[in-house]
């Protein structure tokens, strides 16, 4: 059963790990690559001085049981914020989260600014998170 348990925080790890690079990627393709590695390197420095502070404090005070009810209960309260608004986009009582228009909602807003879209690099598969993708307007205007 220990293997179990290991393989799915390996897989979990994996997966944050996957998404954080992603981040760091893009930023470093769209703005510039120094400012990009070096909030990469400031979150691991952070992170190494809270587990080096914290870690062990929280395992030596702390009983196990009572962590993982914290932990537990967090988790719950985000599943069940999830939850609301996946049966609330279900019903129809909220809208669908939609990309596309969220993407041309903002080239709109960026045309009527008077600005124009054009990316310095044409990376293949970059994929940005938070109000869609330069890259995609790209691929549009040559198709």
């Amino acid at each position: 059963m220990e293997w179990a348990i290991a393989s799915a925080a390996f897989l979990a790890s994996a997966v944050e790990f996957v998404e954080a690079f992603t981040i760091v990627l893009v930023v470093g393709v769209t703005i510039n690559w120094r400012s990009s590695l070096i909030g990469a390197l400031a979150a691991a420095a952070t992170l190494a001085v809270i587990i080096g502070t914290l870690g062990v404090a929280l395992v030596k005070w702390v009983p196990l049981n009572d962590l993982r009810l914290f932990v537990g209960i967090i988790l719950i309260l985000f599943g069940l914020k999830w939850l609301k608004k996946a049966i609330l986009r279900y019903s129809g009582l909220k809208a669908l989260h939609d990309e596309e228009a969220i993407f041309e909602e903002k080239m709109a807003e960026v045309r009527a600014q008077g600005g124009t879209i054009a990316p310095r690099i044409h990376p293949f598969g970059v994929a940005r998170r938070a109000g869609g993708s330069i890259y995609r307007y790209h691929l549009r205007q040559q198709l």
